[in-house]
């Protein structure tokens, strides 16, 4: 049984954006877990339309 393990999980969110304005685009989440339990998060992205992968630091949660 390991200990710690790596997870991917993608879920749709909202974003904003200020050239193209509110969307919502699937974000990868790449989490550390312990015992199945996640305590970390190591790196989430996003895809775009065109096949690209962003970090997600670039666009803002929308409200």
């Amino acid at each position: 049984m390991k200990l710690i393990s790596i997870k991917r999980e993608t879920r749709p969110e909202a974003r904003f954006t200020p050239k193209m304005g509110a969307l919502v685009t699937n974000v990868t989440y790449i989490k550390k877990q312990f015992l199945s339990i996640p305590y970390k998060t190591l790196h989430k992205y996003r895809e775009t339309y065109y096949g690209e992968v962003k970090d997600c630091e670039e666009c803002n949660l929308a409200l």
